[in-house]
């Protein structure tokens, strides 16, 4: 066998067979279509009419749509190159052309068990290849020429191109040319749904200058263009969907609210900041921060699994339930302890203390060793027990390390193991099981000195007392 070919089954070669085929077919069944219409008779004269004045006017068939797959004239609507557009555009019917793109590629079929390889085509248009690169130009001169402003070959408008990739001018040139701000793409998205990076903020304001409903759904999930700008942390976004009647209270068909995408999108600790100010924004426009989606997951379980610590403390400030159960049966706490080890430089355990001094139960003391290596986070759970477990099997498997940088911690654990506290702790533990979720309002309500208040809200002190 010859080092240039490549082994293929006999199923691979009947199933490339079969495509060239159906390609061949395709191609000379437009053949004849466009021949039929070149060889079609001329209509007959307009009969005349008895006053010899008035005339028919004669309605002629609309020329057939032209189909391109030439690499260059794709490329030259994609790179703007006017003299190359002016070239094409001799045709009248390249306006409108039906630019496909056919590709190979591999798809897994069942019958014969395999990999084969398929031919897609691709369906776009001259004024979508402009208009998703930004081609103003071009753009104005496809439309000069009579190009259908709301075509959506493809499954999507150009309007939805030039939102996507963040180009206001072309933007602003289509809808002046009339295109619809609300028409919905093959995959269920409007124009606002595409507005999703900081770049796409005068497209947002173009459209609902236009009259684009802020409020319209995602066909499919239900998101509307508030969900997708909280979920991405575009705090300009919000503002001016906000400030044209969007609605802070609407769930996706997951029951989802924007302050659960907000909450859920701050994943990244480099980014908190930013959705921290989305979160104010949607609480100060009235949002609820207790309102959970179908399974029972508020946005303070989001915030929580992201170790979020500055959002969950302002959910809390707004009602946020700390010991709120998800369908699962997790509480925000036990989805905080679940990503501690991804979090370590985000302080978990300050975000552990609001939880638990907002009504948050502190876990089984069978669930202590695995925190071990976080000892500020253990120091706050201790600190939740009348009498500190025994822990003695435990403590033998800390690192050489971790036990010299927090000695006098574990030594503190150790002493105290199985031993009971002095009453001034178990005095915080009573108040903390009488106030509940009041606990933290109520302390910071108390008129005593600072050093005791900070006591009682679980400060952190390195050892046990």
């Amino acid at each position: 066998m010859s080092r240039d070919t490549f082994a293929f089954t006999s199923a691979s070669l009947r199933s490339l067979r079969l495509d060239q085929e159906l390609q061949d077919w395709e191609e000379a069944r437009r053949a004849l279509a466009q021949r039929r219409a070149l060889i079609r008779r001329p209509l007959p004269p307009a009969p005349r009419l008895r006053h010899g004045t008035e005339r028919i006017q004669t309605v002629r068939a609309p020329p057939p749509q032209l189909h391109c797959r030439d690499p260059v004239i794709h490329n030259t609507f994609m790179c703007g190159d006017m003299k190359g557009v002016y070239a094409v555009l001799k045709e009248p019917g390249m306006v409108n052309a039906l630019m496909e793109t056919l590709r190979e590629e591999m798809v897994w079929t069942p019958e014969m068990g395999m990999w084969t390889m398929s031919s897609k085509v691709k369906q776009t248009s001259a004024l979508r290849l402009a208009a998703s690169e930004g081609h103003y130009g071009c753009v104005e001169e496809l439309l000069f020429r009579g190009a259908e402003v709301d075509a959506d070959p493809g499954g999507r408008t150009a309007l939805h191109d030039a939102c996507s990739g963040g180009h206001h001018a072309c933007v602003k040139l289509l809808l002046d040319h009339g295109a619809d701000p609300d028409v919905f793409a093959a995959d269920g998205n409007a124009p606002l749904h595409l507005c999703s990076t900081a770049d796409t903020y005068l497209c947002v304001d173009l459209l609902v200058s236009s009259g684009a409903d802020v409020n319209v759904a995602q066909r499919d999930s239900c998101l509307t263009p508030l969900h997708v700008a909280c979920r991405r942390g575009l705090q300009e976004h919000v503002e001016i969907l906000l400030a044209h009647g969007a609605n802070v209270g609407a769930q996706s068909r997951e029951g989802e609210t924007p302050l659960n995408a907000a909450c859920a999108g701050a994943e990244r600790p480099s980014e908190a900041a930013r959705y921290l100010r989305v979160v104010q924004t949607l609480l100060a426009a009235g949002a609820d921060a207790r309102t959970a989606g179908r399974k029972q997951h508020t946005a303070l379980h989001n915030a929580c699994g992201n170790c979020s610590r500055r959002i969950a403390d302002l959910l809390l400030q707004h009602g946020a339930q700390a010991d709120a159960t998800n369908a699962a049966g997790h509480t925000p706490m036990d989805c905080l302890l679940q990503v501690v080890e991804d979090y370590p430089e985000q302080h978990p355990e300050l975000v552990a203390r609001s939880l638990l001094n907002n009504g948050a139960k502190v876990p089984s003391s069978t669930m202590l060793k695995l925190y071990v290596p976080f000892p500020a986070l253990l120091e706050m759970m201790l600190n939740c027990y009348d009498v500190i477990p025994a822990c003695n099997d435990w403590l033998q498997d800390i690192p050489d390390e971790l036990m010299k940088e927090h000695q006098t911690f574990f030594n503190s654990v150790c002493r105290m193991s199985g031993q009971p506290r002095r009453l001034q702790h178990l005095c915080r533990c009573s108040l903390r099981c009488h106030l509940g979720a009041r606990y933290h309002s109520a302390i910071n309500k108390l008129n005593i000195p600072c050093s005791l208040k900070d006591y009682l809200l679980l400060r952190i002190d390195g050892q046990l007392h």
